[in-house]
């Protein structure tokens, strides 16, 4: 273990330096020899460090040469522009686009770049099923028997010793467990806001959250999110000035399409801001356990002194997305939440909460989490290359710090609506820019997975967006010639 740490640590060292530029495509980087003596480390730690970086992409390796900074997407590093948008509140209207794209989810031959969820191959099966039947023996009713309102209580346990990784110190009578993290956002809603009441929330964000805010007669403010910086605070309070909002529901850890990470201190600012006006904060940390940096990002509960802060997540994203096992931790609202739960669910199920419990226990959990978390950032840099390669120069590529997507700025003339249409004729999936905010202003941005192992198949379907995109910009142009 120890000389794992040291590669990793090393490794780590060589990545900071070529995404700061201190390090050029093309540089030629020290023999594993002269890497060893320099580090004071083995030769095979030595060769280890340049393996871990051959399986980023960052280095490669040439015949009788050595080991070279491979050329880099430098547009890739560049930021989005955030969009400018005025201080308005809109009923939620929810595009026939949402549909068509949920519509050819099930298709079983299409590449499905539009989920943001893990791919089978980086699910531990085996275990899981292990931490099943475990359950079911340690249980005397065979875990047939209904839960307790709130939740099973060796899964509340074990959530609440994991909450320290998130800088709060959490006690398993806060918790109230759910199906899914997206019901727990609604019980959240349904226990702070009436019909008619303002929420503020991501812009971009997840269209899901769309569907939510319709079935509850809410309006939405959209607060702009940088693909860098995170929430605009500056925003968000510019126009709390001259909007009413009953409650806000914000993704501070790697949003949902843009990957951006509020920073620890601008989460402490944000709770503090909501505090000073006894607005409520609802956190979506679905993705907060899977970063790609050297330490867990802290939750807005971890500055929450007041109980305005209902966390919420599950491990639809990180373990079990057909398990359906989520919670909230709801602070002041804890009874008003498990008012709404009584009245719409009455208790959890039994079987996949005792499993996900005994795989937390078990240690399985945290084990799993470090192979998928250095998966996932192997895989968002394959895709991100192949990205860069495959489509036209100008294309401008999220560097996310975590989670599962790369949101992408196309062409400004470019539809992606119609780009989606295109794809999907090839069996191809992909996310439009316009199903991430309620008016569409999205147009030109597309949201793709990197979820998946970078197949063949995959790259190639890359591939052809790029050509597609390349495509559109002729017919364009075609369209413009007089």
């Amino acid at each position: 273990m120890e000389d794992q740490f040291l590669y990793e640590q090393i490794a780590a060292r060589f990545e900071q330096q070529v995404s700061e530029g201190v390090l050029s495509p093309g540089d030629k980087l020290p023999s594993v020899r002269m890497l060893s003596r320099e580090q004071g480390v083995s030769l095979s730690t030595a060769y280890k460090v340049y393996v871990e970086l051959e399986n980023k992409g960052l280095i490669e390796a040439r015949t009788r040469s050595g080991y070279f900074v491979r050329k880099r997407y430098q547009e890739t590093r560049q930021s989005l522009p955030c969009q400018v948008m005025l201080p308005d509140t809109t009923p939620v209207n929810v595009d026939e686009m949402i549909a068509t794209v949920f519509r050819h989810i099930p298709n079983e031959h299409m590449i499905r770049l539009s989920q943001a969820l893990p791919s089978a191959e980086l699910m531990p099966v085996a275990k899981l099923n292990k931490s099943m039947m475990e359950s079911l023996r340690k249980s005397t009713s065979g875990n047939g028997h209904y839960e307790v309102l709130q939740g099973n209580i060796a899964l509340r346990r074990q959530i609440a010793k994991h909450s320290i990784n998130w800088g709060c110190a959490i006690v398993p009578d806060d918790i109230v467990t759910t199906h899914g993290c997206m019901e727990a956002l609604i019980f959240c809603l349904r226990a702070l806001t009436k019909p008619g009441d303002t929420v503020a929330i991501d812009s971009p964000t997840y269209f899901g959250i769309f569907n939510v805010m319709l079935s509850l007669d809410l309006k939405v403010l959209e607060i702009p999110v940088h693909p860098t910086d995170g929430l605009d605070i500056g925003y968000l309070e510019q126009v709390m000035e001259t909007t009413a909002i009953k409650a806000c529901l914000f993704v501070p850890s790697f949003n949902n399409p843009t990957g951006a990470l509020l920073s620890d201190t601008r989460k402490q600012q944000l709770v503090e801001l909501l505090r000073t006006r006894e607005i409520p904060l609802i956190e979506d940390d679905i993705y907060g356990d899977l970063y790609f940096g050297r330490k867990r990002p802290l939750s807005c509960k971890a500055f929450d002194t007041e109980g305005l802060v209902l966390l919420c997540s599950s491990v639809s994203k990180s373990l079990a997305p057909g398990y359906r096992v989520g919670w909230c931790i709801p602070g002041r609202f804890k009874e008003e939440v498990l008012r709404m739960k009584r009245m719409h669910t009455v208790s959890s199920a039994t079987p996949t909460q005792a499993a996900v419990a005994n795989f937390f226990e078990t240690g399985r959990y945290d084990l799993h989490l470090r192979k998928l978390r250095k998966m996932l950032h192997m895989q968002c840099l394959h895709y991100t290359e192949a990205t860069a390669n495959s489509f036209p120069p100008g294309t401008i590529i999220t560097a996310p710090q975590g989670g599962y997507v790369l949101w992408i700025e196309l062409d400004a003339g470019i539809d992606a609506f119609s780009l989606f249409r295109m794809a999907m004729e090839k069996d191809i999936s992909i996310a439009p820019g316009q199903v991430f905010s309620t008016d569409g202003r999205f147009s030109n941005f597309i949201r793709i997975s990197f979820g998946a192992p970078l197949t063949t198949e995959i790259r190639n379907s890359i591939q052809i967006l790029g050509d597609l995109v390349r495509d559109y910009n002729t017919m364009a142009l075609i369209q413009k010639s007089p």
